[in-house]
């Protein structure tokens, strides 16, 4: 008895739905992923085997290089809050449009009386300033501690939360200026806090 023959028919799959969802997932990751914040000055990081996330909220870094200390705060609410607190303490009125650009300001070293002209500033003519650092003489002009209070005030009454505090400074950076820094937060009584680190291969055994 002769064999039936099949016909044979080409194997095709339709990527349709594939290709959707595969365009489905590169939109989501580019809409929610964060840019890398641009260093106010060159930054060497120190080397480290260990590895701590970074907290993306109610985190405040503080970044030293050449003796310059710059400062920025997660969360445009409060970036405002603290900025509002600053301008009463200093008895400066910042206006609505210029809370607004502060607010989107990934970091930034002016002192505070330069920092309504700073923030009305074109987005180009701002990012080409030679920002000079926050002040933060311990005798004189500390400008850096006032910050740093005013926002943990910010984070503590927003998200009833405490302030986490990190610094990023240079690997070459003079002794002098992170022990500065290290001894403002310690007058507030802020003895924990995190340094930035790069990530190193552990030593082989």
């Amino acid at each position: 008895m002769p064999r039936v023959k099949v016909a044979r028919k080409s194997t095709a799959i339709d990527m349709t739905a594939m290709c959707d969802v595969a365009f489905l997932l590169l939109t989501f990751f580019i809409l929610t992923a964060k840019p890398r914040t641009e260093d106010p000055v060159p930054i060497d990081v120190p080397s480290s085997t260990a590895v701590t996330p970074l907290p993306e909220e109610n985190v405040l870094l503080l970044t030293v290089g050449k003796g310059q200390v710059f400062y920025t705060v997660e969360g445009t609410d409060i970036r405002k809050q603290t900025l509002t607190q600053m301008g009463e303490k200093y008895n400066i009125n910042f206006t609505p449009l210029q809370k607004q650009v502060f607010s989107s300001l990934p970091v930034f070293g002016v002192p505070i009386r330069q920092l309504p002209a700073f923030l009305d500033l074109d987005s180009d003519k701002r990012k080409a300033f030679k920002q000079p650092g926050i002040p933060n003489d311990t005798t004189a002009n500390n400008e850096l501690s006032d910050w740093i209070r005013e926002s943990r005030k910010a984070v503590a009454s927003l998200h009833n939360k405490p302030l986490r505090i990190s610094i990023k400074g240079d690997n070459k950076e003079e002794y002098p200026t992170i022990k500065k820094v290290i001894g403002i937060l310690q007058r507030q009584k802020v003895n924990k806090f995190s340094l930035i680190t790069a990530v190193k291969d552990a030593p082989k055994k």
